[in-house]
């Protein structure tokens, strides 16, 4: 493996540690949830409207593991963090297994 693919693999596995933070860092502050993850009704308030294209897309994906949680809607902290984590490998792998299958499609004929 390469120097920089080293570094690339470490970036990730560095990001899918830390992405925990989006639910502790709110949760610290007395935000109301984990920043990024607005819903429609949230951006709503957030924002007084909501983009016209979002609302008519908005409903076509759903997250394989909702929330994020494998603990349901009152887990404690820590299976919360460990669901994240855990989601972000889950992410990183498929994301990996996507652009492989669609890489070996894009250039089988170029060996």
């Amino acid at each position: 493996m390469k120097r920089l693919e080293k570094k690339l693999w470490l970036g990730l596995f560095v990001m899918a540690v830390l992405s925990p933070l989006g639910i502790i860092l709110p949760e610290k502050f007395g935000a109301e949830g984990a920043w990024g993850e607005w819903g429609v009704d949230a951006l709503e308030k957030l924002l007084g409207y909501v983009p016209v294209g979002l609302k008519k897309t908005a409903d076509i994906w759903a997250a394989p593991i909702r929330n994020y949680n494998f603990g349901g809607e009152g887990a404690i902290l820590s299976t919360r963090i460990v669901s994240y984590i855990v989601s972000a490998f889950i992410g990183i792998v498929l994301a990996c297994i996507i652009i492989l299958i669609i890489s070996r499609l894009l250039f089988k004929h170029e060996k």
